[in-house]
């Protein structure tokens, strides 16, 4: 199913404990896990840091869905709208992964194409192809 791996990332820890976690395959959108003395600093759960895809990213993403599903102008798409609930099928998330591969001048491999269920997926997905492409 879905796998995680970090790159660039670092693992922040009170005293001296903090040490860089070496990068794996792939990309992911962690930037960073902090753990934070609840003594000191806060009380509550750890936090886990995550970048999330740029607004004009997640909007075209949203613009190309909807007209790749045909939807109503005054249909609501967001970045959680997943494409099932939008009434995507199998077929239709690929049209919606062609439709965005012709748009960001992409290449996006099956697997990854396999795992986006939501709008907000597509467009972190997108901007990892396009950061790897960039290196």
């Amino acid at each position: 199913m879905a796998s995680l791996s970090l790159t660039g990332s670092a693992l922040s820890a009170p005293l001296s404990l903090s040490r860089p976690i070496k990068a794996t395959n792939g990309a992911s959108s962690f930037n960073s896990v902090s753990f934070f003395n609840h003594k000191t600093q806060r009380t509550g759960f750890p936090s886990l840091s995550c970048a999330a895809a740029k607004p004009e990213t997640v909007d075209k993403v949203c613009e190309i869905v909807k007209k790749q599903l045909a939807l109503a102008d005054d249909a609501t798409v967001t970045g959680e709208s997943k494409f099932s609930d939008l009434g995507a099928d199998s077929l239709d998330t690929v049209e919606i992964v062609m439709g965005l591969e012709e748009h960001f001048q992409i290449s996006v491999e099956e697997t990854s194409a396999q795992n986006i269920e939501t709008v907000h997926d597509a467009a972190e997905m997108i901007e990892g192809i396009i950061e790897n492409a960039n290196k």
